[in-house]
């Protein structure tokens, strides 16, 4: 009999050894870096003009951290647009679908300079938006 119990008592450790190890290999997942994904934003005219552009710069590790102040990741440039003469900014992000942004705006520019701009990722333009004055790329829903 005690050839059994230590039968019973080593099944028994194997099996919470087993689950153990599989809890920690599961948690190793977990912790495991987050893909990446490039983004290219892209802003042009078809007329000279002078444009304020704001665009995600980097990813809030929550969102929580971006609500309080977006300020603090969306950094404001302004640029001299025309033809031949784009903006283009180059980013890596985990959450592109949530995060990824440009908009750019003439403000109180005189003219219609027909901007446009383009948003990709890995080498593929997800978003391409045209507009008179101002246009937005976004990936985000909210």
């Amino acid at each position: 009999m005690t050839g059994r119990r230590l039968g019973v008592g080593a099944a028994t450790l194997s099996a919470l050894l087993a689950a153990a190890t599989g809890s920690v290999v599961s948690a190793g997942h977990a912790l495991a870096d987050p893909v990446m994904h490039h983004v290219r934003y892209t802003v042009t005219a078809q007329n000279p003009i002078y444009t304020d552009i704001y665009y995600l710069d980097h990813q809030p590790e929550k969102f929580s951290d971006y609500s309080h102040n977006p300020y603090s990741f969306t950094p404001h440039v302004d640029v001299d647009l025309g033809p031949g003469k784009p903006w283009s900014f180059d980013l890596d992000m985990s959450n592109p679908d949530d995060y990824a942004m440009v908009v750019a705006s003439t403000g109180t520019e005189p003219g219609t300079p027909g901007l446009h701009c383009d948003l990709a990722v890995d080498g593929a333009v997800v978003v391409s938006k045209d507009g008179p004055k101002g246009v937005l790329c976004s990936l985000r829903n909210w």
